[in-house]
């Protein structure tokens, strides 16, 4: 059977399939939002690197987070702002299986670092004595270092599933960049392995992180309703509802794409809700941190003003 299948080498990214007029508007309306994204994420990984008074557990893993968001929006968003003025929509089938790769990668550490800096909440909140202990610079390197690879391998996993499946057609990905689940369609073999182990990752990688996460939230909401100063629970109320909105927004929109019926995700749906968090949540991300938090406000003033830290 293998012998008679034609086997593809490139496909077509179909994207947003709208009249030329809008075409150019989403063209400049997402190029605005890719040039904030980088800019943003840009800017705070910027003064965490350059105010010392930034130099801790929080910002360190708030600097990966922008440069996950940076990497995650420069994985899909080039092509699809291509494909929006070009006539021929392909892209290479191998680049394609390396952009999923690379995607599910960068999701999978947007995840874990959400997870690792919920941890770092709840440390510094509920057991301020022994935060400098717990969260010690070892630690948080650990921690970092074992978001990244653990991503990476269990993006391998899922590219390993990918590649030893037939690819005969269709030609055509019905997506803007290579998403996995657009991509299992061009194949000419059962993919039901391939979608139990998505489905186990995301109970693994969506679920079991975001139980965590509330868990940690629920005993920082009791430990700061007990703080007695008001300028002490006005600042721990600050960091962590920044932090709420990031993980409600990448949580609740990758639950939506991935683990609702597909009868309920149409299509047209789910590249809306790709966009969503491929390039409007790496876009407030650093908005969210830098509006609602104090001491970023007050690192990107000194910058401005040039003062150097006391």
């Amino acid at each position: 059977m293998r012998s008679n299948q034609t086997w593809i080498t490139e496909v077509t990214l179909l994207g947003f399939q709208v009249d030329l007029p809008v075409q150019c508007f989403l063209f400049g309306l997402f190029t605005l939002f890719y040039s904030f994204t980088l800019f943003g994420n840009g800017v705070i990984l910027g003064i965490i690197c350059l105010d010392h008074r930034l130099h801790t557990p929080m910002y360190f893993f708030l600097s990966h987070l922008a440069i996950v968001d940076m990497s995650y929006a420069s994985n899909n968003v080039p092509k699809m702002l291509a494909n929006l003025v070009s006539k021929r929509k392909i892209i290479s089938f191998i680049p394609c299986i390396m952009q999923t790769f690379l995607y599910l990668a960068f999701a999978h550490i947007e995840c874990l670092t959400l997870v690792v800096m919920s941890y770092d909440r709840f440390v510094a909140i509920c057991h301020p004595l022994h935060y400098t202990v717990i969260m010690s610079w070892r630690v948080c390197t650990v921690l970092a270092a074992a978001s990244w690879i653990f991503s990476f391998l269990l993006a391998l996993v899922h590219l390993v599933l990918i590649l030893r499946l037939p690819f005969c057609g269709p030609h055509e990905v019905n997506h803007f960049f290579c998403e996995i689940l657009s991509v299992l369609k061009l194949a000419c073999a059962d993919t039901t392995l391939n979608q139990i182990v998505i489905f186990g990752a995301c109970v693994f990688i969506l679920v079991g992180p975001l139980c965590l996460v509330l868990v940690s939230y629920t005993r920082i909401l009791v430990t700061i309703l007990r703080i007695q100063s008001g300028e002490g629970r006005k600042k721990a109320f600050s960091t962590c509802s920044s932090h709420l909105c990031v993980v409600g927004l990448f949580f609740g929109s990758a639950i939506v794409m991935y683990m609702a019926p597909k009868s309920q995700n149409p299509e047209e749906q789910q590249k809306i809700l790709s966009l969503f968090y491929s390039l409007f949540n790496p876009m407030l991300n650093p908005l969210i941190y830098s509006l609602r938090n104090t001491e970023v406000k007050g690192a990107l003033r000194r910058a401005l003003w040039k003062e150097r830290p006391a």
